[in-house]
């Protein structure tokens, strides 16, 4: 144990030398290593970063959750017939109603509609506030966490109680401060409503799904009354019951919605299921192929410090030609004087590495300053790096550690 100790700290000296003594030469053979972590390590933690805010927000659209809808939220290509979305027709709070009675697969089940309008308070006035219509259940298909006051109650739902719940933004832009919002009168498309509860702060989000710090939330019953309808984009929302499968409950559904519509075997659905799952795979696909185009620059800057590295290793080599003959000649093993120019060239490519890390550390900081979501290193991505470095270190050694594990020692001592 002791003697791989000494092993490992007589190489770890030698590196530091090696910078010591050729500052200029070890840091331009470095430098490739230098960039190709920089260029990993910076593409894998804001892909990272960016790929965990994504999917957070693609979970405030509801967990194994299904929204019907006239339109499709996939992207078909420019050559789709758009046209055939806009003759279906518009779902129905009655349609909502029957699957409810004939679903046994989903948990919950709301109807919402949404319109945008004037928030009004005193004097002050919010334009175009995004407003959702939403049924009792709507809170259990997706999350909405009150800061202050409390959700709807069932009896507001049944009687459309002049309420709402308001978004923290809103209530902060409208009050001054959010918790001043809670049992207020405001106006909203003519009417006075209550305010019972604010919406937990969300903070901004990558996908443009539900706004909640931007939004006001009442009865459906209530906004009803306000809107069209028809032109308010209705939606019914499906959450399956837990371990029942996406499939199972779009097949499920698909049933319903065909016998709701009464199509027959041969005609095709007026209608569409949309899988919240849909969107996580195709993020996941998106940002896979912006690793792949990391990897592949990174790829080439590792190549080259490899090669600089190596070129380090035959120049060191060359140097201590007389110190590894005296070392052979008192019994030194081919085995250890391997190891030791290995862990060397493992050590200058770690401090290339750190140096990467030192600068992608910084990117990082200056980066969260000005990007909507924080980027962080993870403790993976640092492991890999590091991983990166020896595996580089190794290879572009294992050469000239071979030349000089297999030296004459009375050659290389004249050689000196």
């Amino acid at each position: 144990m002791l003697k791989v100790i000494s092993i490992v700290w007589n190489s770890f000296k030698m590196a530091l030398q090696e910078l010591k003594n050729n500052k200029l030469r070890t840091f331009l053979s470095l430098f490739g290593i230098t960039i190709g972590i920089f260029c990993i390590i910076g593409v894998l933690a804001t892909v990272e970063s960016l790929q965990t805010k994504v999917q957070g927000d693609l979970k405030s659209l509801g967990t194994n959750t299904i929204y019907i809808d006239k339109y499709s939220y996939a992207n078909h290509g420019p050559d789709f017939p758009w046209w055939k979305f806009l003759k279906r027709p518009y779902v129905k709070y009655h349609e909502m109603q029957a699957i409810k009675a004939r679903s046994s697969l989903s948990s919950a089940i709301c109807y919402t509609i949404r319109a945008n309008g004037n928030l009004e308070y005193s004097d002050n006035v919010l334009n175009g506030i995004s407003s959702y219509g939403v049924t009792e259940e709507y809170n259990k298909v997706l999350t909405i966490n009150i800061d202050y006051g409390r959700y709807i109650s069932e009896s507001e739902f049944r009687q459309s109680a002049p309420v709402l719940l308001i978004g923290y933004a809103n209530a902060e832009n409208l009050f001054g401060a959010a918790e001043r919002a809670l049992g207020q009168e405001v106006k909203f498309q003519g009417r006075n409503l209550r305010v019972v509860g604010v919406i937990k702060k969300q903070g901004k989000s990558m996908v443009d799904a539900w706004q909640f710090d931007d939004c006001i939330i009442m009865p459906y019953k209530q906004m009803s009354a306000m809107f069209i309808v028809e032109n308010s984009r209705p939606t019914i929302m499906v959450k399956g019951r837990e371990n029942i499968s996406t499939a199972a409950l779009l097949d499920e559904l698909r049933g319903i919605m065909r016998s709701i519509h009464r199509l027959s075997p041969m005609q095709e659905d007026d209608f569409s299921l949309n899988d919240i799952n849909m969107f996580t795979e195709q993020t996941n696909s998106i940002f896979g192929s912006i690793n792949l185009g990391g990897w592949a620059i990174a790829g080439l800057s590792l190549i080259v410090g490899a090669f600089g590295v190596a070129n380090i290793m035959f120049v060191t080599v060359r140097e201590r030609t007389g110190q590894i003959g005296l070392k052979k000649a008192i019994g030194a093993k081919s085995s250890t004087i391997m190891t030791e120019f290995l862990l060397e060239s493992a050590f200058l490519c770690l401090l290339g590495g750190l140096i990467g890390l030192v600068l992608v550390f910084i990117l990082t900081k200056l980066l969260s300053t000005v990007m909507p979501f924080p980027i962080n290193i993870s403790l993976n991505t640092l492991t890999l790096a590091i991983s990166i470095c020896m595996v580089v270190g190794v290879l572009a050694g294992i050469i000239p550690a071979s030349i000089a594990a297999k030296m004459n020692p009375v050659v290389a001592i004249r050689m000196k």
